[in-house]
């Protein structure tokens, strides 16, 4: 099981909101998940800093993420701690 997480930040260094999104079986499906939240929040021209992440319930290394300001996504390398750009 995995989840996808949407974290905002609001004010500029301030501690971001988190909010658990959804909860899927498999990764594909969850990064699913995550990515229709990234699409409507740049739908909804908000101008905050936003990211993405998909993780095992609770944990603290997330397996996928993405972020608004770049448009990047990444997986993480848990060989080696490298983020790996998988998708522009």
């Amino acid at each position: 099981m995995y989840e996808a997480v949407e974290f905002v930040e609001k004010e500029r260094g301030a501690d971001p909101t988190e909010r658990v999104l959804g909860r899927a079986p498999t990764m594909d499906e969850t990064v699913a998940i995550a990515r229709a939240a990234w699409h409507e929040f740049e739908a909804s021209g908000q101008d905050l800093y936003a990211w993405w992440l998909v993780r095992e319930p609770g944990a603290t290394l997330a397996l996928w993420i993405a972020d608004n300001k770049s448009g990047k996504e990444f997986v993480l390398d848990l060989r080696t701690g490298e983020l790996i750009q998988v998708r522009a």
